[in-house]
């Protein structure tokens, strides 16, 4: 016969015991370094109990790192980017950044609205890129907030001041980054402002599923993207209006291809003018209310892979073609052209200067949300 055991514990207590599940998210914040300045810049790693994890840092709200496990369990970074601060200070590369307050190109880096003339820095040929010299990926975000079960998370904020990078208007943003237990990491903006003005905010991490420092690159990842149009560039990468079909092209993603097939097809003049791709696929004509599928993205070595939602209009794709070696990353690994390959939900390329795409205008009592979804998958079935 065997004896019960006296229970000691009240039986509120109890109750909250046996009630209190494991943690299966978590938000732990630490200290990624030091600016020159003296601020400090906070990290805040989201992890889950499938084996994933992010880590986010203030500098310019970035994906510092993402860590996926494969078909094996074997786990590895899939973010190409730094292992410390002092290359996100010195040499940003745009690694995991938020980019904005305009995203992608403004041609000339002017553009008219209101009937006024405004001029944002030029700093990519003779064109404005991702907001400016000191866009948003350059600045130091507060971390307003973290959150840990059911799914961890991160909220950051920064004020743009009215005037800043020649863009009218004080905006306010947030940049949450969550991580669930179904694999989905999600990252949403949102933005309001005091003054009419223009908003194009997205995410620029640089994937590489087979390993951050996998010496074989990104090329054979195998993309699917579910657009009929894309909008073809001059030869400084501004779009030409046109809306031509993919259809024929190397630019027709409607059924899977890896990367590398067609990358280099210097029969296309447009692969010619991005050295490959960098350019904007027509998902749809409007930010909608609910996220839709953007992408699809496997490595068929590890079987990570991820499929992209976002409620934008436009995606843009870009191989990774300017790395040219001079690029010291993680590890030590030189970073190499199609070492990572980039998909960036969000308005048109020089959208402010194209009346026929969406418009990137936001007006007071008005609030911008560009909502990113991540559906990892870890080699398992998600």
């Amino acid at each position: 016969m065997t004896r019960a055991l006296p229970i000691t514990l009240a039986a509120g207590a109890l109750a909250l015991t046996l009630a209190s599940p494991t943690l299966a998210g978590e938000a732990k914040r630490s200290n990624f370094g030091t600016l020159p300045d003296g601020r400090a810049v906070p990290a805040v790693t989201l992890t889950n109990s499938h084996g994933v994890s992010a880590t986010v840092i203030a500098l310019g709200a970035s994906l510092q790192s993402l860590i996926i496990p494969d078909r094996n369990g074997r786990k590895a970074d899939v973010m190409i980017g730094y292992d410390s601060l002092e290359g996100y200070a010195t040499k940003p590369e745009y690694f995991g950044a938020t980019v904005g307050r305009v995203a992608n190109r403004v041609a000339g880096g002017k553009f008219s609205f209101d009937g006024h003339a405004y001029a944002t820095p030029v700093n990519n040929g003779p064109n404005s890129l991702h907001g400016g010299t000191k866009g948003f990926d350059k600045v130091l975000w507060e971390v307003v907030d973290t959150k840990s079960e059911p799914s961890a998370s991160v909220t950051l904020r920064y004020v743009s001041p009215d005037g800043d990078m020649g863009y009218p208007g004080t905006l306010t943003t947030l940049a949450t980054y969550s991580l669930d237990e179904k694999n989905q990491l999600t990252i949403e903006y949102r933005a309001t402002t005091d003054k009419p003005t223009l908003v194009n905010i997205s995410n620029h991490a640089y994937w590489n599923l087979a390993d951050s420092g996998s010496p074989g690159g990104a090329m054979g990842h195998v993309v699917t993207i579910p657009a009929e149009r894309y909008t073809p560039t001059d030869a400084t990468s501004i779009p030409t209006g046109k809306l031509p079909s993919v259809a024929g092209t190397v630019f027709d993603f409607r059924t899977p291809h890896a990367i590398g097939e067609r990358v280099r097809d210097g029969r296309d003049t447009q692969i010619v003018y991005g050295r490959g791709y960098d350019h904007n696929w027509v998902i749809g004509t409007a930010v909608t209310a609910q996220p839709h599928l953007m992408a699809k993205v496997t490595e068929p070595v590890s079987g990570r892979g991820f499929e992209l939602w976002s409620n934008q209009p436009g995606l843009q794709f870009y191989s990774g073609n300017f790395f040219d070696g001079t690029v010291v990353g993680k590890g030590g690994q030189i970073y190499r052209m199609g070492d990572a390959i980039v998909m960036e939900p969000q308005l048109f390329p020089d959208a402010p200067n194209q009346p026929g795409f969406p418009s990137a205008r936001l007006d007071p009592g008005q609030t911008y949300r560009n909502t990113i979804i991540y559906k990892l998958v870890t080699g398992a079935k998600r």
